[in-house]
C-alpha cells in the first residue's frame, strides 16, 4: 500500500521538484542581480518554461497514458534550457 501511494502521488511531485528548481535559479538571479533588457527578458522566459515543463512533468506522472503532456512537458524544458544557455552568453558578452 505504501509503496502504491508513493508510486502514485509522490514520485510526480518529487520529478517536478528538478524543472521548478531551475525556475527558482533564474529568478534567484533575477533577484540578487541588477538586471535590465533584453537579459531580464530571457531570464523571465526561461523561468516560465521550467515552470510550466514542473507543471506538466507533475500531470505526467499521475497520468502516464496521455503522451501529450510529456510532449509539452519536454518542449517546455528544452525552451527553458535555451533561455538559461542563451541568459549566460548574453552575461558574458554584455556589457556590466
Amino acid at each position: 500500500m505504501s509503496d502504491e501511494f508513493e508510486e502514485k502521488f509522490i514520485k510526480p511531485i518529487i520529478n517536478a521538484s528538478y524543472p521548478g528548481t531551475l525556475a527558482g535559479l533564474a529568478l534567484a538571479v533575477l533577484s540578487i542581480g541588477n538586471i535590465e533588457g533584453v537579459l531580464k527578458i530571457v531570464l523571465v522566459t526561461g523561468a516560465f518554461m521550467f515552470l510550466v515543463s514542473a507543471f506538466f512533468v507533475f500531470f505526467f506522472g499521475i497520468y502516464p497514458a496521455r503522451k501529450r503532456i510529456w510532449t509539452v512537458a519536454a518542449i517546455a524544458f528544452l525552451l527553458g534550457l535555451s533561455c538559461s544557455i542563451t541568459a549566460a552568453v548574453l552575461l558574458y558578452v554584455l556589457p556590466t
